[in-house]
């Protein structure tokens, strides 16, 4: 097999359009490694269950006997200082949960705030 006479600029053509694909590709592409794919599944699960467990909290906020004097007290309150009041009551624990998810009681927080009901 007989070389190509002129084969380094052949060789620098093709490492610069390989290094031009990755740049685009990363860049405009969408391309992501393998740690920030995980990162963004991880965050995208979590949103998901904050999501699906915030109304669950809400409706606990909404069968509490002392719901309308919580509701002036949380309208009052920062958004900060309404997730930390939901977090102290019982309304954003799940059963089995041994913990309350800070995300999920701000969520639970805004559900019961912007309640027109």
């Amino acid at each position: 097999m007989k070389m190509p006479e002129n084969l380094t600029p052949m060789l620098q053509g093709a490492a610069a359009g390989a290094i031009g694909l990755a740049l685009i590709g990363f860049t405009w592409g969408g391309w992501v490694t393998e740690g920030t794919a995980a990162t963004l599944g991880k965050k995208q699960a979590s949103d998901a269950v904050v999501s699906a467990l915030a109304p669950i909290c809400h409706d606990n906020f909404r069968r509490s006997t002392d719901a309308p004097a919580r509701l002036v007290e949380l309208k009052k309150a920062s958004s900060w200082d309404q997730a930390s009041l939901v977090e102290k009551s019982d309304w954003a624990k799940m059963p089995g949960s041994k913990s309350i998810d800070s995300a999920m009681a701000r969520a639970c927080a805004a559900l019961i705030v912007a309640d027109k009901s």
